[in-house]
Parts: C-alpha cells; sequence; structure tokens
C-alpha cells in the first residue's frame, strides 16, 4: 500500500517530489478521467515514453479507463456503499 506520506503528495504532485515516472502515469489518469478533454499533448506523450514501453502505456491506459468507467458507472445509478443511510451525501461529494 501507499503510505500516508505519499498520499498526502498526490493532491499537488505536479510540485511533489514525487517520481517523474508517478507524475507522467498521473497526468495520463487526469487526461483519462476527462482534464482535459480530446488527445493527449505531445508533451504527455513524451514523458510517458520517457518512462514506459508502448504496451505499458497501452495496458496503463485500458486500467485507467476501466477504473474511471467503473466510477462514472457508480455516479450514474447512484450506488452506495452498504452502510450508506437515506440521506447521506455520496462517497464521492464534498
Amino acid at each position: 500500500g501507499l503510505s500516508d506520506e505519499v498520499i498526502m503528495k498526490l493532491g499537488d504532485y505536479h510540485n511533489s517530489d514525487l517520481p517523474d515516472s508517478w507524475k507522467a502515469a498521473l497526468s495520463f489518469s487526469e487526461h483519462l478521467a476527462g482534464n482535459p478533454k480530446g488527445p493527449i499533448s505531445e508533451d504527455l506523450q513524451a514523458r510517458l515514453e520517457q518512462h514506459f514501453s508502448s504496451t505499458e502505456i497501452l495496458r496503463l491506459g485500458a486500467l485507467l479507463a476501466v477504473g474511471s468507467g467503473w466510477q462514472r458507472m457508480i455516479e450514474a445509478f447512484g450506488i452506495r456503499p452498504d452502510h450508506y443511510e437515506p440521506g447521506q451525501a455520496g462517497p464521492w461529494t464534498t
């Protein structure tokens, strides 16, 4: 698992001391989640290629797409955890 220290760095990973490979993967994750929309930039493509093979980039993209899609399905159908009580906000709301 990830340490609390690493988890705290994820909110501002661009300015953190996380490895550059993690930063590239996290940027890819944000992009696939729709921020920003459209094709990935040449810069992001180059950063990914510095750290990952073509196969690894495709596998990472597939994994991220499933995770992102799963979350969107959960939100679309209003799926709540078993311990949910009526009137309680969903886990994705602040």
